[in-house]
């Protein structure tokens, strides 16, 4: 059984005698577990932890403000909008695996100069025990795990050997809000790994958009408290639809919603039917671009929560 005050406690004298007063970075996605991390290191080492907050272009609607808002009274925090450097190097990739060893590239990367530019030496991430047993099962690479070689700074992962739900106890202990820690789990590699084939910024819009009104639609029912994740996926198929009177060829969207504890596993639930239908009703619509909308109903396993 988890004990939050020990836990805390413990690894603040852990990550004091690590780090020292050495110049520190993180990367914050305003996830519950980069949120929790960075919270837990500041609160070792104040400000010689600079939290990086780095938009790679593939953020869901509202994030970038939304994180600002939450972290920069709390945290150091550092905005930086590499949305051009990223989109580069993904152009034409379609495999999910090469999109995400990519996306964790640059990261790092972006981290290194930052690193420099603060006289850092180290590099806390949000790793969590689903990331790393994934990993080395060889089931899906994280960012937050598979580094690439050479990487200078030395890495902590304090929260390593939590999952999910003990993550979001220690976050509560710590006093993050609410929203954050019943916040619902997302990618690093952010609507990269929702878009399934190679990226465009047409893609990455009609992606968000949709992703936006299937959260919309599922908080106004309050099933955001009972839901593990949910969210729009934009599949690389295209099917025949009818606008107004005419023949229409479009994108399919799936709609994917889960229940789960720690993301080992996770089942789809029975949902509203009326939700599921408003959601199709409006993607459909609100984005001229799609003409079909489906739902996932596979769990996890014989299927990841993502699709790619």
């Amino acid at each position: 059984m988890l004990d939050p005050s020990s836990f805390i406690k413990e690894s603040i004298d852990e990550i004091q005698k690590k780090i020292g007063d050495k110049k520190t970075i993180i990367a914050l996605s305003g996830g519950v577990d980069s949120s929790v991390a960075s919270v837990l290191v500041s609160e070792a080492i104040g400000n010689n932890l600079t939290a990086i907050f780095v938009n790679h272009g593939l953020l869901r609607e509202g994030e970038a403000d939304y994180v600002k808002k939450t972290f920069e009274k709390r945290l150091n925090l550092k905005y930086i909008n590499a949305s051009e450097e990223f989109l580069n190097k993904l152009k034409g990739v379609e495999d999910p695996e090469e999109k995400r060893k990519i996306i964790g590239k640059v990261f790092i990367q972006v981290f290194e100069r930052e690193a420099e530019k603060v006289g850092a030496e180290f590099l806390v991430q949000g790793t969590i025990a689903p990331d790393w047993i994934e990993s080395d099962g060889d089931i899906k690479t994280h960012h937050n795990v598979a580094l690439p070689h050479g990487m200078v700074l030395k890495l902590v992962e304090p929260i390593r050997e939590l999952y999910k739900n003990e993550v979001r106890i220690i976050g509560a202990e710590m006093g993050l809000p609410e929203e954050i820690i019943k916040r619902q789990p997302y990618p690093g590699p952010g609507l990269a790994v929702r878009i399934v084939g190679a990226l465009t910024q047409e893609k990455i819009e009609i992606c968000r958009k949709a992703n936006a009104i299937v959260e919309e639609e599922v908080q106004k029912l309050g099933l955001d408290k009972t839901l593990w994740q949910y969210f729009a996926v934009l599949t690389n198929t295209k099917v025949t639809g009818v606008k107004g009177d005419m023949r229409d060829y479009g994108h399919l969207i799936v709609l994917r919603m889960v229940e789960s504890l720690d993301a080992m596993t996770a089942d789809v639930p029975e949902l509203p039917w009326e939700m599921v239908k408003t959601m199709s009703k409006r993607i459909t619509a609100e984005i001229p671009e799609v003409t079909h909308v489906a739902l996932s109903v596979s769990d996890k396993p014989p299927s990841t929560i993502e699709f790619a």
